[in-house]
């Protein structure tokens, strides 16, 4: 049985958990948690991922 590949897209989401704030990445994430002027911790780090997934038919993925 061959298997159809979908295309997906990935997305990681880096946010304060107390106050929503997204981060560009970890790394700016990481600055806020140095940074003296904020009370930001390494426990408010939050990681989601989001997946986005391509419509297709069920027709396409059944075989005959």
């Amino acid at each position: 049985m061959t298997l159809k590949k979908i295309p997906v897209e990935a997305k990681e989401i880096i946010k304060h958990k107390r106050t929503g704030k997204v981060y560009a990445n970890k790394a700016d994430f990481d600055s806020d948690v140095a940074d003296p002027n904020t009370d930001t911790s390494a426990d408010d780090f939050r990681q989601d991922l989001e997946i986005k997934v391509t419509k297709v038919s069920m027709e396409s993925l059944t075989k005959e």
